[in-house]
């Protein structure tokens, strides 16, 4: 449960709440289970705080300071979190359906099973972010940094990923269908697994410099253009697609 002291310097202001900071550098913030729904908390400093299971629906988080926060199982659906720093943040099992994520820091953070449902993520951070078997469908993610992050499993059905660098990062698994892919990075990334179907805006060149890329699944008119390049020799490929 919340500390109740804790709670009310919160809900005092921002002055009392930057005051007690400031006073109590060590004392980490509980705000466990707390009902924050709909709360003004624009530039808020909860760095490190235990958030788990905290209620945040609605909240505004603008510009918040989250960074190594604790937020297990959180509920941050339609929350404005944008350019807040989620830094290291747990979020596991989070609710962030529509939430505003624009320009969010989310670098290393676990987002991992988390829900982002149609979420938006333009121009995020998200390096080296866990996603893995995250609900990203129908997210909007272009320009987004997801450089080295872990998308294995997770749902990008109907996702926006438009000029993504997606450079490195595990697709394991990942599902990408009916999304949106142009100008997408995938250099190095393993699509093992991927479920590429349905994408109208992939081309080769894309997909020629990721690893694992024979592992996916495609339309099959995109299967006739990886084909149709001589330098497309690997036997498995040549197995799995044969007509």
């Amino acid at each position: 449960m919340a500390n109740y002291e804790h709670l009310a310097i919160l809900q005092a202001g921002a002055i009392a709440w930057v005051g007690w900071r400031q006073k109590n550098p060590l004392i980490e913030p509980d705000f466990s289970l707390a009902n924050l729904v709909a709360a003004k908390l624009t530039q808020v400093d909860l760095s490190g705080a235990n958030l788990i299971g905290c209620d945040l629906s609605g909240a505004n988080l603008e510009d918040a300071l989250m960074n190594g926060a604790n937020l297990i199982g959180s509920n941050l659906s339609g929350s404005n979190l944008r350019k807040a720093d989620f830094g290291g943040a747990k979020l596991h099992r989070a609710n962030l359906g529509f939430a505003n994520l624009v320009s969010a820091n989310l670098i290393a953070a676990d987002l991992s099973g988390a829900n982002l449902y149609e979420a938006e993520l333009i121009a995020a951070y998200l390096y080296q972010a866990n996603l893995s078997k995250a609900n990203l469908t129908q997210v909007h993610l272009a320009h987004g940094y997801l450089l080295r992050a872990n998308l294995s499993e997770a749902n990008l059905n109907k996702a926006d990923l438009r000029w993504t660098n997606l450079v490195g990062a595990n697709l394991v698994g990942a599902d990408f269908s009916n999304g949106r892919l142009s100008g997408a990075k995938l250099m190095g990334a393993n699509l093992a697994g991927a479920n590429f179907c349905g994408v109208k805006d992939l081309f080769v060149q894309q997909v020629e410099v990721a690893r694992n890329w024979q592992d996916a699944e495609y339309d099959d008119d995109f299967y006739t253009k990886l084909k149709s390049l001589k330098r497309l020799t690997h036997q498995g490929f040549r197995e799995k697609y044969s007509t």
